[in-house]
């Protein structure tokens, strides 16, 4: 379950007494524990009462700077994870053109200066020991770490060569928690697959397209930010591939990257990506159930400062 922190929504009841009330979740509460991490309650006319506290506790003023340090001796590893074959059990068909993509990737990626390494037709168990490994070693002296996957998907879920994975249980590897020289560094992760079963049959515009500080290092941080998830399509729908050409999502995340990957900040680069995959592309098929669709991006991100290669 998500949750979202924010400051207290006060009731009449509440804005008629002192005092802060403290954070708390936009979540159904958890009547067995009674959000017992708040310490004890005390009573207060027959009704239980949070403990005040003083406001100084409750947050820091904290004055960084807003580019992530690449200034550090590598770069950082790039992982490309390229499924193209798959086992009769999965009923998943071959991947044609995503070897042009996986060549295209770390062609662009050790431009960047990444260390990359690509692992063809990866089963599950091997998806997983190899990112449990990745998330091992040490990465003191990389600015940040950066994986791709090449496969069949639905939402939520990668395929391996012999079944389906979480996306999920393989970045969570790279939490603050459990990777902890990646800690305040990005880590990117770009994902190549379907994500349902729905045609984006697209719309017809009514004219044509436009021409075209350090903080203090002892503050804590959330397990789960810096990071960057970039999907080729939105949920619930297909990603498309050509098997001459590769992906529409990774041919223009490359032909970007190449153009301007030392240039622009990362969400730039995305966005510019998003607009090559919404404009430039339609499918072509001799099925017309196949023909004429669309596709676009989608980018969610726990980064929290700007990202410059």
């Amino acid at each position: 379950m998500e949750e979202n922190q924010s400051g207290p929504v006060p009731t009449q009841k509440d804005e008629d007494q002192d005092g802060d009330q403290g954070d708390t979740v936009d979540a159904k509460p958890d009547r067995s524990d009674r959000f017992s991490f708040f310490g004890n309650k005390k009573k207060k006319n027959g009704q239980e009462q949070q403990p005040e506290a003083p406001v100084s506790n409750q947050c820091r003023i904290i004055h960084p700077t807003f580019k992530y340090n690449m200034n550090y001796k590598k770069v950082g590893k790039c992982i490309i994870i390229n499924n193209k074959n798959f086992e009769d059990q999965t009923e998943m068909g071959t991947r044609s053109g995503t070897d042009k993509d996986a060549g295209a990737l770390h062609k662009c990626f050790r431009n960047l200066g990444f260390e990359v390494v690509v692992y063809n037709d990866q089963c599950c168990d091997d998806m997983i020991k190899l990112l449990q490994q990745a998330a091992d070693e040490n990465h003191s002296d990389a600015a940040c770490f950066a994986c791709i996957f090449l496969s069949h998907g639905i939402d939520g879920h990668i395929y391996g060569t012999d079944g389906v994975l979480e996306i999920k249980d393989l970045t969570t590897f790279f939490r603050g928690d459990k990777c902890k020289t990646l800690i305040g560094k990005p880590k990117l992760f770009f994902i190549q697959a379907c994500r349902g079963s729905t045609f984006d049959n697209g719309i017809q515009t009514d004219s044509g397209l436009a021409d075209d500080t350090d903080a203090n290092p002892k503050y804590k941080i959330p397990v789960e930010a810096d990071f960057l998830l970039a999907y080729s399509t939105v949920p619930g729908y297909y990603s498309w591939r050509n098997p001459g050409r590769g992906s529409w999502f990774v041919q223009s995340l490359c032909s970007i990257l190449n153009d301007h990957g030392k240039q622009l900040e990362i969400m730039q680069i995305l966005t510019r990506v998003n607009y090559m995959v919404a404009t430039n592309y339609e499918s072509q098929s001799d099925d017309p159930r196949y023909s004429e669709k669309k596709q676009i991006p989608c980018v969610v991100s726990m980064l929290t400062k700007e990202l410059y290669f």
